[in-house]
């Protein structure tokens, strides 16, 4: 390593040293897949979205930038998805890797992102800029059989193609505002026009649903269902349930209170997967502004936010919360606050109960007659995503 360390926009010219860096981190990239790998990329060097770390010439770190929506309390919120962080082995534990986040949280400000997220490799460098854990990505396993027997035959589905996309758009949409669910990310339309035209995803659609689904080694595997009632819901888990000849078990990406819990006649497999993934803020008052919060909630009080990384949260700040809306605004009150650091903000926003952040030090102070209100504002629906980036 030398003094020459600088970050820089990547560039074309520079994925032929991201791939070397990939492949020492992630294993090698086959030759059939340079090609979409290297189109991906593109996107993000046209959006001014793909950071990097260069020693001289080379480039020794990166990381991209997604440009996401995310579903919180029933609304979307902007959100920076970063992933492909990659740093070459003998620059790490150097301080390279803090430096490229760094430098990919000031792009993330810069483009306007009150909020970012990701899935961590280790938590201890994202916790140290300010990330904590905001959700999970939930996979439950279900027989098939009782499944294919949940009925809903009355229901009618089609086939779906891309030309379905905005519609399934719809539909999310529909589901998660009245749901005012926490979590889930927002695709571009062509994004899931993409996904509905792979043929190996199977998509149907109903009046007020639909779910894609596909195999995965000898189980089925659904990527998203989203249902407008019970009886769209049974047809829908019964369709893929009707694999039951081939397939034992259907895995499912769901929300932990997803209904069919509730449907089904055994409980889902006891080894269900969860990845756990970061949030963190980036802009409090925008972030405080875009969320939903729940409707019976009215929140007045000061908040002293402390940012080591983002200098524009820090400083005292009087939140107000009513009618589903929320306000951030400086204060010029005086007095004892509720005081939290880019950590505690985080795990507030994602709905951690503030008795748990006070007993882990990530709040403190002001009164504790004000946390029931805070609670119920920012509670509501667990944390959920389907997708994984």
């Amino acid at each position: 390593m030398t003094d020459a360390l600088r970050l820089v926009d990547i560039t074309a010219e520079h994925l032929d040293d991201v791939i070397r860096v990939r492949s020492r981190s992630f294993g090698p990239l086959g030759v059939s897949n340079r090609e979409e790998w290297i189109k991906d990329a593109q996107e993000f060097i046209d959006g001014n979205r793909y950071v990097g770390v260069a020693d001289g010439d080379e480039v020794v770190a990166a990381g991209r930038i997604w440009d996401f929506r995310q579903w919180w309390g029933g609304r979307q919120v902007p959100m920076a998805g970063i992933a492909s962080v990659v740093v070459s082995p003998e620059y790490r534990g150097r301080g390279v890797g803090s430096m490229l986040m760094r430098g990919v949280l000031a792009r993330s400000v810069e483009q306007g992102f009150p909020l970012t997220a990701l899935y961590p490799a280790t938590t201890v460098i994202y916790r140290h800029l300010g990330y904590e854990f905001g959700g999970g990505r939930y996979r439950f396993s279900f027989p098939a059989a009782d499944l294919r027997s949940l009925g809903g035959k009355d229901v009618s589905i089609r086939r779906a193609g891309p030309a379905d996309a905005g519609r399934f758009l719809e539909l999310v949409a529909e589901s998660h505002a009245a749901g005012r669910v926490n979590g889930p990310l927002v695709w571009a339309e062509s994004k899931v026009a993409e996904w509905l035209e792979d043929e190996d995803n199977f998509g149907y659609l109903a009046d007020d649903g639909f779910v894609v689904y596909n195999w995965h080694d000898s189980d089925l595997r659904i990527d998203e269902i989203v249902a407008g009632s019970e009886a769209t819901a049974r047809a829908l888990w019964a369709t893929v349930g009707s694999g039951s000849s081939i397939a034992t078990n259907v895995q499912a990406y769901i929300a932990p209170n997803d209904p069919v819990h509730l449907l089904v006649n055994h409980e889902a497999d006891k080894h269900a997967q969860l990845q756990r993934w970061m949030l963190r803020v980036l802009d409090a008052p925008a972030a405080i502004a875009a969320r939903g919060f729940a409707l019976g909630a009215s929140v007045e009080v000061d908040l002293e936010l402390e940012d080591m990384e983002v200098s524009g949260n820090t400083g005292r700040w009087h939140l107000s919360v009513a009618d589903g809306s929320g306000s951030l605004t400086l204060s010029p009150g005086a007095g004892d606050t509720l005081r939290l650091g880019s950590r505690g903000l985080a795990a507030l926003y994602a709905g951690t109960p503030l008795a748990a952040l006070r007993r882990s030090g990530l709040a403190s102070g002001g009164s504790t007659t004000a946390d029931g209100p805070i609670d119920t504002a920012f509670g509501g629906a667990t944390s959920y995503m389907l997708d994984f980036f």
